[in-house]
């Protein structure tokens, strides 16, 4: 994703809201550095929805957390695109905006989800679990693109 926000144009992008899972202090430098040039970009932090090696059924709670965490963060902010993908922060991310849409809160904010470069023959957790939420899904590989048709195939992003 770091690579896809290099070359974003931050003069049509802006302002730029990041969300980043609490303890992802690497992904906050990385931001920073590719950001100094800039002003009108900010850092959130959210709770992780599932750490390395934790359960799925614990994950259910830290999920939920980080959901309540979400929901104050896209009140406030209004995303017109939420761009995402991995597990930590976009799942939490993405269903608060959908809820939103749906209830006519932020109802103009469209979710584009791009699945891991690494994911060549299924999708990701993730990836299920925002298919059908997502305006836009993205993969770069073509024999997932096959899994269904909402699924675009982009080739390599980066």
């Amino acid at each position: 994703m770091l690579e896809i926000v290099k070359t974003l144009k931050t003069d049509k992008y802006t302002p730029r809201h990041y969300v980043v899972a609490e303890n992802d202090s690497n992904s906050v430098d990385k931001l920073m550095a590719i950001e100094k040039s800039n002003d009108d970009y900010k850092i959130y932090m959210i709770n992780r929805s599932r750490k390395v090696h934790q359960s799925y059924f614990s994950s259910i709670f830290t999920t939920l957390r980080a959901i309540i965490d979400c929901f104050p963060l896209l009140l406030h902010t209004r995303p017109d695109l939420i761009l995402c993908n991995g597990p930590s922060t976009c799942v939490p991310v993405s269903y608060v905006a959908f809820i939103l849409k749906v209830f006519y809160i932020n109802s103009s904010c469209k979710i584009a989800y791009i699945e891991s470069f690494c994911r060549v023959k299924t999708l990701s957790l993730s990836g299920w679990l925002l298919l059908y939420i997502s305006d836009i899904f993205v993969v770069q590989w073509p024999k997932i693109s096959k899994i269904s048709r909402k699924i675009s195939y982009f080739g390599r992003l980066t």
